[in-house]
């Protein structure tokens, strides 16, 4: 944990504190919102997983967008590395591969926002029991 040295510090420390309690806030009914998962595994994190994740929370609190931003495993894709699921209320999910922090605002901004499809599609290629 970072030593407070200001009162700016302070205030960094709420806002990232009360942003994780939304987040939490939101998990009692996740089909209510936009859902990201972000792929975490060994291979997702070495492609840059985890910069595309923090560029997600970071547009949707800049664009005071509901959704919630999760991480999970492997999802099987490591050819096509960095990988995430959004799921959008009322809709089946969709899975974007090579996704880099650029990606994120065209992915908000076409397919989350005006449901326009996004080169980096992976096709589903599982069925639903």
């Amino acid at each position: 944990m970072e030593k407070i040295k200001s009162l700016a510090d302070l205030r960094k420390m709420k806002e990232s504190l009360q942003s994780g309690m939304t987040l939490r806030e939101k998990s009692i009914d996740p089909a209510s919102h936009i859902q990201v998962k972000v792929a975490m595994a060994t291979c997702g994190i070495a492609s840059g997983a985890k910069e595309v994740m923090e560029t997600f929370i970071d547009e949707f609190a800049k664009r005071n967008m509901d959704a919630v931003v999760t991480q999970t495993g492997c999802m099987g894709y490591c050819y096509a590395e960095p990988t995430v699921e959004i799921k959008k209320p009322g809709s089946d999910p969709v899975t974007f591969g090579f996704v880099n922090p650029k990606k994120v605002n065209q992915l908000i901004d076409k397919y989350i926002i005006n449901n326009e499809l996004v080169d980096g599609i992976i096709p589903v290629n599982y069925e639903k029991v």
